[in-house]
């Protein structure tokens, strides 16, 4: 008995919620159906998915995937996304590997964290996974005069015609998963 509900494995046996069903649904559909995505999506599956209202009247579904699979994950995401927003019209796709953030060791303690566990690098790789494909080729942090801060992130002007559409919906997305204000933009090439 081979189901969707194998294409989502949550921690501590959890049970799936009804959005998380529907995305399980729509990637065993795209296993059974999708002859180029059959072979990868074999033993691919995902941890979560939720779905975000984002600026306006648009929404994003946000799916993580165990940290693991990433690399799997990043070899189809191109079309994988393409097929998933076909199926959920109207809303942005978008995959984040599940990253574990450690607090700060007690003092005196002999345990070292490791850097790929504290927030600010768990942030960082969050936002890289948000924008993929387009790379970050820049960052600029803008301290307002009340003390509020705004990150003004700059992509990769090859991927414009792909991701540019979708920057309010990744704005959203970082807003909402880490409490960060961000802009993108890209950079202004001089001709």
């Amino acid at each position: 008995m081979y189901t969707a509900r194998k294409k989502i494995q949550k921690e501590k046996d959890a049970e799936p919620t009804e959005f998380e069903e529907t995305v399980a649904q729509a990637l065993f559909d795209l296993e059974n159906t999708n002859q180029e995505l059959k072979s990868d999506l074999k033993d691919l599956y995902i941890n979560s998915a939720t779905q975000i209202d984002v600026a306006g009247n648009r929404k994003a579904v946000v799916i993580h995937v165990p940290y693991r699979l990433r690399k799997a994950f990043r070899k189809i995401h191109v079309r994988l996304v393409r097929e998933l927003e076909k199926k959920f019209s109207g809303k942005d796709v978008i995959l984040i590997a599940t990253r574990r953030i450690l607090r700060p060791p007690k003092k005196g303690s002999a345990v070292v964290r490791p850097r790929s566990r504290t927030l600010t690098h768990v942030h960082e790789a969050m936002l890289e996974d948000i924008v993929y494909p387009a790379e970050i080729v820049g960052k600029r942090i803008r301290y307002r005069l009340d003390g509020s801060k705004i990150i003004k992130i700059f992509l990769d002007p090859k991927e414009r015609n792909n991701t540019e559409y979708k920057l309010e919906s990744f704005a959203g997305v970082y807003r909402k998963l880490t409490g960060k204000n961000v802009v993108f933009e890209y950079p202004v090439t001089e001709a």
